[in-house]
C-alpha cells in the first residue's frame, strides 16, 4: 500500500486575470478550487494510472471539507485527521506573470499530532509512505524526522519531497527516491555553479549520502535521474505551460506508479517525466489521456 502524507494541505484557488492591474479593482475571467497540497497531488497521479493509495494528513474546517468530499468524487481513499483549525487556502493568480499567495496553514495541537502519528503503526514492510511539502508552523521543527523514524521501525519504504535540514537528515535513512529541483540542490550543497557537470555532481552525493534513487528536476530544461550507479538525462519536452504547480508531485507520482509495477528505475523515471510535463501542459493535474499522449515523446539518454 502507498500513503501520501500531506501535512499543511489547502484549497488551491485559481484565479485568471489576463489584464491584472495592481492597486486596482479587478474582474477575474475565470476561477477554480482544487484539493491542494503536494502529497494529494501524488494521489491523484496514483489514482489517474490505477495505484491503490491512500492520502493521510490534516483536515479542518469549510475548507477541509471541501478537499475531503472533492478527493471522494476522485475516487481517492482518504485517512485525514480531523482539527479544530481551518485548512489553508492558497490563491493562485494567473495574469502576465503567474503570482502565488500561500498562506501559513492552521494550529496543529499536540493532541491532533499525537493521534496522526498513531496512524503510522499500521504500516507493513512492503508499504511506501510518500512525505511532501511544508510543515505547519505548530507542528516540531522535527516533524518528518519524527514520522520517518516510525516508517523505518516497520521497515517499509519512504519518499521525500522537502528541503534542507530535512532533506540532509532523511538520507542517512536510505528513501526510496528524493526529488529536489535544481534551485534546491544549489541552495543545499551552496553551489555557485549550476551547470550539468555540477549538478551531476549533486546527484551523485545525494546518493552518496544514502538515497537509493535521485532525481533533479530542471523544469523546462529537462530532468537527471541517478540511479544504479548511473546518471539518465530526459530532454525537455515543448509545449503550452499552463500550469507550474504540482509538476513535481506528478513527477513523483508517476515515477512511484510504474516502479510499483516494475521495480525499473529508468522506466518509472520516464513516466514520472510524463506525468510532470502533462500536468504543465494543463489547468490541473495531469489526466492519464494527457500523460499516456506525451509519453511518446519522453526522450532519456544514459550519460554517466
Amino acid at each position: 500500500m502507498i500513503y501520501t502524507v500531506t501535512l499543511n494541505p489547502s484549497i488551491d484557488y485559481v484565479m485568471a486575470v489576463p489584464d491584472y492591474i495592481s492597486g486596482a479593482t479587478n474582474r477575474a475571467q475565470t476561477t477554480n478550487a482544487y484539493p491542494g497540497g503536494k502529497g494529494i497531488n501524488v494521489s491523484r497521479i496514483l489514482e489517474t494510472n490505477h495505484i491503490n493509495n491512500q492520502a493521510w494528513g490534516f483536515l479542518g474546517g469549510y475548507t477541509g471539507a471541501f478537499i475531503a468530499t472533492t478527493l471522494q468524487h476522485l475516487a481517492i481513499k482518504t485517512d485525514f485527521t480531523p482539527i479544530q483549525g481551518t485548512t489553508r487556502i492558497n490563491v493562485k493568480l494567473k495574469s502576465h506573470q503567474e503570482t502565488e499567495i500561500n498562506a501559513s496553514g492552521p494550529q496543529i495541537t499536540d493532541a491532533e499530532w499525537q493521534t496522526f502519528k498513531q496512524q503510522f503503526s499500521k504500516l507493513q514492510p512492503a508499504d511506501t509512505v510518500v512525505f511532501s511539502g511544508s510543515l505547519p508552523s505548530t507542528l516540531p521543527h522535527d516533524a518528518y524526522q519524527q514520522l520517518i523514524q516510525l516508517v523505518v521501525s516497520k521497515q517499509a519504504n519512504f519518499i521525500i519531497d522537502t528541503t534542507g535540514d530535512d532533506l540532509k537528515q532523511a538520507l542517512a535513512l536510505h528513501p526510496l527516491l528524493v526529488k529536489p529541483n535544481r534551485d534546491e540542490v544549489q541552495a543545499l550543497f551552496e553551489l555557485t555553479d549550476i551547470s550539468l557537470n555540477s549538478l551531476k555532481i549533486a546527484g551523485q552525493q545525494l546518493i552518496a549520502g544514502g538515497a537509493q534513487q535521485a532525481i533533479i528536476s530542471l523544469g523546462g530544461d529537462g530532468a537527471l535521474l541517478f540511479a544504479n550507479n548511473h546518471v539518465y538525462f530526459a530532454d525537455p519536452i515543448t509545449g503550452d505551460l499552463q500550469n507550474s504547480v504540482g509538476a513535481g508531485d506528478s513527477m513523483i507520482g508517476g515515477f512511484l506508479a510504474q516502479w510499483t509495477i516494475k521495480e525499473d528505475p529508468v522506466t518509472a523515471f520516464k513516466l514520472g517525466v510524463a506525468s510532470a510535463t502533462a500536468t504543465a501542459f494543463s489547468e490541473d493535474i495531469a489526466t492519464q489521456t494527457k500523460i499516456r499522449s506525451v509519453l511518446d515523446h519522453v526522450h532519456i539518454t544514459e550519460i554517466g
